[in-house]
């Protein structure tokens, strides 16, 4: 049965998407996928996985298409059109018989036209293969408020006809960010989960992964697409040393570096090379790059600091965001000390979008403790308290509360 299953999840997304393209509507895709699966589940345990599984499923998906059609006088016009293509035998030979049509499916579930917080929940759906109840649990809502999330998706793809197509050469450097952001705001909450009792929620940042390097082999000559796979891998090959025994958060200063993994970070480190080779690199790429650097230091107090905000100001060129420019703030306050990145997180604290911002707070928190300002470290540290996501940030910040609310700190 493993094997079984190992087959569903590599092919599902494939069939979906090829499904999705013959024939041109979501719901059909996805209800006939589901009965060939339920007829392999059927039938392969009796009669052995076929030496074309993804071939297997797509004739009997295609089947079920065809009588679902016939047997609906809303979808006859249609099945006039398609009949040809849609009763053209699959092979079964050996091959890649069954095309690999994700691409389309990619740029379809995160189409502008659809809203911003359906794009990640229908690339889960579709492409990463989760149920509605597992899209749920990614999102934190409840199962029928996802539902009607992605019904209301689909609903606005078939009204505005959008197309089950790979944008032209001239649209795709608009809307391959699109589709990079929709994959790396799903591996974001599962590298700190915004709520929750857990710091990570590995089963997200993994499944993230998995949609970077299927998009990755669709797209190996885009380059971004290549920066945002290896800055995932090089940011996840330290998952393990970012959690101690009770869940609590380890800083990257204490971790225990030879729990991370090597065979991921070089990985990561040879498509950072091919990210930045070429044309001027993108955003994801510089930075990968720096992680890459972190991901080389054998200790904390061998990082190249220097060579870490030089990649910050490259990429504060490419993305002059209020984030970018807190994380070079703190990269500034590693090289030339604590003052100086405490100046240029006050210059950057009447930005909006940091006011609420738990990582802010946090970052001027801690440098203040470093500058053993105490009272006002006390302050920030309450203020980061509030905007705190998940039960171990939370204690993590309690913990540093508790440091410096002792009499030896509160005396000075």
């Amino acid at each position: 049965m493993d094997q079984v299953e190992a087959v569903f999840r590599e092919e599902r997304g494939r069939l979906l998407a090829a499904l999705a393209r013959r024939f041109g509507d979501l719901d059909l895709a996805e209800e006939v996928t589901s009965e060939a699966i339920e007829a392999a589940l059927t039938r392969w345990p009796v009669d052995g996985v076929p030496p074309n599984p993804g071939g297997w499923l797509m004739t009997t998906a295609r089947r079920k298409a065809v009588d679902r059609l016939r047997r609906d006088q809303v979808y006859a016009a249609k099945l006039a059109i398609l009949q040809v293509e849609a009763d053209r035998p699959t092979p079964q030979a050996t091959g890649d018989e069954l095309p690999d049509e994700r691409l389309q499916l990619f740029f379809t579930c995160t189409h502008p036209a659809l809203a911003a917080e359906d794009r990640g929940a229908l690339t889960l759906r579709c492409l990463a293969g989760l149920t509605t109840p597992e899209v749920a649990r990614a999102f934190l809502v409840p199962t029928a408020t996802m539902a009607k999330r992605i019904v209301r998706a689909k609903k606005k793809i078939r009204e505005a006809r959008i197309p089950f197509r790979v944008p032209g050469p001239d649209e795709l450097p608009e809307r391959l960010p699109g589709v990079l952001q929709v994959i790396y705001s799903v591996f974001t909450e599962g590298y700190a989960a915004s709520s929750g009792p857990y710091l990570q929620r590995l089963d997200l940042a993994e499944e993230a992964i998995r949609l970077a390097r299927i998009l990755h082999r669709l797209l190996p000559d885009a380059r971004e697409a290549t920066g945002l796979l290896a800055l995932m891998l090089l940011i996840h090959a330290r998952r393990d040393a970012r959690s101690g025994p009770d869940g609590e958060i380890v800083l990257l200063e204490d971790q225990d570096r030879s729990r991370w993994e090597q065979e991921m970070i070089a990985e990561g480190r040879d498509l950072v090379v091919a990210a930045l080779t070429g044309r001027p690199a993108g955003p994801y790429a510089v930075q990968a790059a720096i992680n890459a650097v972190h991901d080389e230091a054998t200790d904390f107090a061998g990082t190249d600091w220097p060579q870490i905000v030089q990649l910050y100001d490259v990429l504060l060129e490419l993305d002059p965001s209020p984030v970018i420019a807190l994380n070079r703030a703190a990269a500034i306050a590693l090289r030339d000390g604590p003052e100086a990145g405490l100046c240029l997180l006050d210059e950057l604290a009447a930005e909006p979008v940091l006011r609420d911002y738990h990582p802010f707070a946090l970052a001027r928190a801690d440098l203040l403790q470093r500058l053993d300002r105490v009272p006002e470290a006390i302050a920030a540290y309450e203020h980061a308290l509030t905007l705190a996501g998940s039960e171990p940030e939370r204690e993590h910040v309690r913990r540093r509360l508790a440091v410096l609310r002792s009499p030896s700190r509160t005396d000075r």
